[in-house]
Parts: C-alpha cells; structure tokens; sequence
C-alpha cells in the first residue's frame, strides 16, 4: 500500500478551467496547490472545451513545486466520469489531485478512487493521483467520518461553505461578518471536519471567503481556521494567497523555541525525567507532541 504524500495546502488557488491566460498566470506564482476547475467556475456549453484547455495547461506550463489539482464536477452530473477519463488520459503524469466537489458518502470517493486506479493501470502511472473531496452539503457532514476513512487515496477534507450555506439554510448575511451569531458561525463545522481529517491523517482545509476585497475578514476566516488544526484556505483571487501562506506558516521565533524546547526535553529524557522546566514552564511529553507539529510543518515548508 502506497503511503499518501506530504503535500503543502497553505493555499488552494481556484483558476477556472476556460481560461487560458488565468491559468498560466496561476502556474507562475509561487502558492502550494492550485486547482483547475471545470466545476462552478465553467459555464455548462464550456465544460468540455475545458478539459482540453486543462490537459493543455497541466502538459505546456512549468508549475514549479506547486500541487496541480483539477476540480471535475460532482457525480450527479453527465460531466463527472468524463472529465477523470479525459483529463488523466491526456495529463495524468502531470497531474497530482483530482478534486471531488458534493461528495455525500465514502462510497463516492470510492467511486472516483476505483476509476483512477484503473486508468493508473492502463496509462501505466508511477504516481498515484489523489483525491481532495468538498464536503458541502448537510448530509456529507452527517458522515463526515466515513468519508474520511474510505480510502488511502484520500489526502484532504475541504470545508466548502458555500454550497453548505445553502443546505443548512445558514443567513449569509452573517457570513464572515463580526456581529450576529455570536462567535463563529462555523465553528462547529470546522471542528468536526478537521477531528475527522486528523483522524485519519488527512490534510483538513477551509474553504473560500467571497469578498477578495475585504482582506481583513479573510485573514481573520483563515485564523480561526488555523487555529482548530487546519492546514490551508482557499484563495478565490490572487489578491488572497499570500494572506493565507502567511497565516498557515508558522513564525521564525516560534520554530527557534519549539526546536529549544525539544532540545530540553530531550537532554531532560536522557537524565530519567519525564518533565523538565523550559522558561519557567514544566513541559512534558504532552507539550513537545504540540511543538513537534510545528517543527514538521516548518521542516515541510522549507523553514
């Protein structure tokens, strides 16, 4: 069994599959993961054009270290199946994820994981492509857990509250903002997305903030994103990528310490303690294990 790869999700980039020049601008920034979409973003009568501008945009660009990730569209529709035979006959060895938006049950990303698996097989892929699922609709939330056990493919879990808003008939109009519900109006979707992610050592990733213009709302979305145990948000416009790699890298002062930290415990372990105190602070392996996070993340990042 192929272990799932390490991949950066600081920043998701959405560029729409039906247009050329915004995806070669994608390929030359320098975000971690960017997604061709061939969902929300293409008009129906593009769709099929899409694809082909995708398999020509994943084979001619350079892309760097950036994850290459295209978006099919859900598995109710006559596009779906399509768009994963289409787009990894033509660029499968240039592409890292496919990504399934709606998914309602493990035995969708089954779906998708049985399908890659077979053309891996036929096109002879060394790579195997993995899959990120949107979990957006109320009742992909009620089994939020078996999906994220369904399959070793599966890498990461996506809060897309867009659609969600409109399953659980959430009032947008508090969406993002600082007054009515109190606190945060995702709270509960978040935490539960991301306990489920983690147990099953998949990447957990917050989904898109609407108002490109409003960056202080959509630093402040992707803070309390970060702060439940998510790796990444969504950027809907170049104008939020970097506010998201900034926010889901950890600071230079806070790896310094935490490497120092486990230093100490470490000499500490090499005595017979169990603890030792750092700063005027006991720390015990309970606290290195949170410091350890942060240590691999910066290691992963290139810190």
């Amino acid at each position: 069994m192929q272990e799932r790869v390490k991949r950066l999700r600081r920043c998701q980039l959405s560029v729409p599959g039906s247009s050329e020049k915004m995806m070669a601008k994608a390929a030359a920034m320098d975000v971690d993961f960017v997604f061709l979409d061939l969902e929300d973003a293409v008009a129906p009568a593009e769709k099929r054009p899409a694809r082909r501008k995708i398999i020509e945009a994943l084979n001619g660009h350079d892309w760097g270290k950036t994850t290459r990730c295209v978006r099919i569209n859900d598995l109710t529709t006559e596009y779906a199946y399509e768009d994963i035979i289409e787009v990894v006959e033509g660029a499968g060895a240039n592409l890292d994820v496919i990504m399934l938006p709606k998914a309602m049950s493990a035995a969708d990303v089954l779906f998708v994981d049985k399908l890659l698996g077979m053309m891996e097989k036929k096109l002879g892929l060394r790579r195997r492509i993995g899959i990120d699922v949107l979990i957006e609709e109320v009742e992909a939330m009620m089994h939020v857990e078996e999906i994220a056990a369904s399959t070793p493919r599966l890498e990461c879990l996506i809060f897309g509250m867009g659609d969600y808003s409109a399953s659980q008939g959430v009032s947008i109009r508090d969406i993002g903002g600082t007054g009515g519900y109190p606190g945060d109006i995702w709270n509960y979707q978040r935490h539960r997305l991301t306990i489920a992610a983690r147990a099953n050592r998949l990447d957990a990733v917050d989904g898109p903030f609407a108002d490109f213009r409003n960056p202080q709302a959509y630093a402040e979305e992707a803070r309390r994103a970060m702060i439940l145990g998510m790796v990444g948000k969504w950027a809907i416009h170049p104008a939020q990528v970097e506010l998201a790699q900034q926010t889901f890298s950890p600071a230079a002062a806070d790896v310094a310490q935490a490497r120092e930290m486990i230093r100490a415990y470490d000499e500490a372990l090499a005595q017979g303690l169990g603890a030792v105190q750092y700063n005027g602070k006991m720390i015990d392996i309970a606290s290195v294990r949170i410091v350890r996070n942060l240590v691999e993340r910066a290691a992963q990042i290139g810190m």
